[in-house]
């Protein structure tokens, strides 16, 4: 196993990279408990999910600890739970299992898409602005919806929106997790929203806030939801689900790239300003798609919570092993959910948010005609709680600016695919 993994050539060992697997693993431990309270509010049962939320974390990153060994872990994808839950089946009225065959149907083109070497040629194709403006987006997307969660942001008919009511026990329970989650994280403690959603769910339990069933428990049986991408499959040849499927596509394709990229050079395994078993990485990816779909759960994609891992010395696949095994064992915790509400996975939500919208600064704001269709992407989503939304007008935006700024040699022919394809979206949905 050291030779497969290249200890020696690496310069680490068994210890190390347990440490790095385990570290991982309780930075990213919050999705267990954050993904099935945002996709129950769309009908799917919270245990079914929590169940597919495991397999497809261990299963996807299994695939890239032992195909592309690197220390990287995968397990749905923030974000992209959010866009299928709120965007997707609430916002379009889409069925979960429908969408569900969106997310299969993404996660077999991108095996596509990687084995033809087209991926890169399609990253390549979107301005470096709007990418990471989807990115922003996104972030403060989940903040948002975070907020509403708590009850801390609420409909109000003078403004739309407003603040909630402080005085209520809940609301008052998500602030406390949401400073103490800042305090931990301002500290660097590598699974600060990990720890901060435990001290908030002990808290809740105090003052009776929520229930008590347990911590270890039988593994919630995924039937509900196993087999639904397959079963629906048919149901996904119309224009509202090509929309969907794009934005699947496009959002996995970034947060993939970003990760694996920002994870390795960390670690120090970019050479010559290329990603080695780059194609086995993302072929790792695109599979664990492939497999959460089929068990029941949103997108799933690398985590960059691994750099936590990598900063306390993981380099090998074998700590993604290390972190796989956590996640099967979580399976047997599943009774915590009664005490994981949405108070409690609030301040994750937020703080995500934050940390998404970090990128945000590298954006050329001095840039009118890549500073417009920049602020709309960003700004539309939240507004009209839709990410594709924000997506569809901020590159519907794009060509127009440029075009006009006499610009259109740095318009690449796929940004007037998608200009075309956003604006039959906006007419005939």
């Amino acid at each position: 196993m050291k030779k497969y993994f290249e200890f020696e050539k690496l310069g680490t060992n068994y210890r190390t990279e347990f440490m790095g697997g385990l570290t991982t693993f309780l930075a990213m431990a919050y999705i267990l408990f954050v993904n099935p309270d945002i996709l129950s509010a769309t009908g799917m049962d919270q245990g079914a999910v929590f169940t597919a939320t495991a397999l497809a974390a261990a299963v996807g990153t299994l695939f890239m600890g032992l195909i592309a060994k690197y220390p990287i872990a995968l397990a749905p994808g923030m974000g992209l739970n959010a866009f299928f839950a709120f965007s997707v089946v609430i916002g379009m009225g889409i069925p979960w299992q429908t969408a569900l065959s969106g997310v299969l149907a993404s996660g077999l083109i991108f095996i596509v898409l990687t084995l033809t070497g087209l991926r890169e040629k399609i990253i390549n194709a979107i301005p470096a602005e709007l990418k990471k403006a989807v990115g922003a987006g996104i972030g403060l997307f989940i903040a948002f919806v975070g907020l509403q969660s708590a009850g801390i942001v609420v409909g109000n008919e003078a403004t739309l929106v407003g603040i909630g009511d402080l005085t209520s026990p809940t609301v008052l329970l998500a602030v406390f997790g949401l400073v103490v989650s800042v305090i931990l994280i301002a500290l660097g403690i590598k699974a600060g929203i990990f720890y901060g959603m435990v001290i908030t769910a002990i808290a809740s339990l105090i003052f009776g806030l929520s229930e008590f069933n347990g911590i270890v428990g039988s593994v919630p049986d995924v039937t509900p939801t196993f087999g639904a991408a397959i079963s629906h499959f048919g149901d996904i040849f119309t224009l509202e689900m090509l929309v969907v499927i794009l934005t699947f596509l496009f959002v996995d394709f970034f947060d993939t790239a970003g990760t694996l990229v920002a994870v390795a050079s960390q670690a120090g395994l970019v050479k010559d300003n290329k990603l080695p078993r780059a194609g086995k990485a993302l072929f790792a990816d695109s599979a664990a798609t492939v497999v959460g779909a089929v068990v029941g759960t949103s997108t799933t994609t690398s985590y960059v919570e691994s750099t936590s891992g990598v900063g306390v010395g993981a380099r090998t696949g074998f700590a993604s092993v290390v972190t796989a095994g956590f996640f099967i064992l979580a399976l047997f915790f599943s009774p915590l959910l009664s005490v994981v509400t949405s108070a409690v996975t609030a301040p994750a939500l937020i703080i995500v948010g934050v940390l998404m919208a970090s990128v945000l600064k590298d954006i050329e704001w001095s840039d009118f005609a890549v500073a417009v269709p920049a602020f709309l992407t960003v700004l539309m989503m939240p507004l009209t709680y839709s990410i594709a939304t924000g997506i569809a007008i901020g590159f519907i935006f794009y060509p127009i600016t440029m075009l006009v700024k006499g610009r259109a040699k740095e318009i690449h022919p796929v940004m007037y695919g998608l200009f075309v394809i956003f604006i039959l979206y906006f007419i005939f949905l």
